[in-house]
């Protein structure tokens, strides 16, 4: 029977590597494919993951038909078992259940891979249609990881590093950028307090500034018994 499957996580848990996985163990079997993706950090027709991995895929705009495109490949002979759709969080809701619609009535698997909100922890049309729809919702077991260690759970934007919760809900940016956009995940304890990692560092003492007396002052300089030179 064929299935419509969600796998979510946050950024950086891997679910590009998953989706260009899934198709390469689909294919070793003879199955044949197509690749979706949208708003790729590579570029347009592309999927990329953070590890250098990339492969071309079919970019989807807003126009973009899943039901007729499908259909279509097959009328003119082609062969398509299954799709892998990446950054199915972009997808419209009517995009999505074009997905559930292939699943039912052409019996084609359909592997969606996204992240569940944005970056002010709202949930995205596709993804929360496809919680609505999806046969199964998969969590990728690979968790992000917050700076302070903690399970890393809420996706945020910065903007000259400083974390931000106004605007355009999609802007394309990459993770770790040194770009004036760029995002980061975070822990909901340091998301609520818009505390990044560059934040962090801002806020926390310099080594420099304690010396071993722990008063923060140089001990020879005060006169302090027990100094060499006093």
């Amino acid at each position: 029977m064929a299935e419509l499957v969600f796998f979510a996580g946050t950024m950086d848990c891997g679910k590009s590597t998953l989706a260009m996985q899934m198709d390469y163990t689909h294919a070793r079997r003879g199955r044949r494919g197509l690749i979706y993706t949208q708003h790729d950090r590579a570029g347009d027709a592309k999927i990329s993951s953070r590890l250098g991995l990339s492969r071309a895929a079919i970019e989807v705009g807003p126009g973009t038909d899943f039901w007729a495109d499908v259909t279509q490949r097959r009328m003119r002979g082609g062969v398509v078992d299954y799709l892998v759709c990446d950054e199915a969080q972009f997808y419209s809701a009517t995009q999505v259940d074009q997905l559930a619609r292939l699943v039912d009535e052409l019996d084609i698997d359909v592997f969606t891979f996204g992240i569940m909100t944005d970056f002010r922890t709202r949930m995205f049309a596709g993804s929360a249609r496809l919680m609505e729809l999806a046969d199964r919702v998969e969590t990728l077991q690979v968790q992000a990881l917050c700076w302070c260690g903690r399970r890393a759970t809420h996706n945020a934007r910065t903007v000259g590093g400083r974390m931000v919760i106004d605007g355009e809900q999609v802007v394309v940016a990459d993770t770790g950028s040194s770009a004036q956009v760029a995002y980061e995940v975070l822990c909901r304890r340091h998301h609520v307090r818009r505390l990044t990692a560059a934040a962090a560092r801002a806020v926390t003492p310099s080594p420099d500034t304690l010396s071993l007396d722990g008063f923060g002052v140089d001990a020879k300089t005060c006169g302090l018994p027990g100094v060499d030179g006093d």
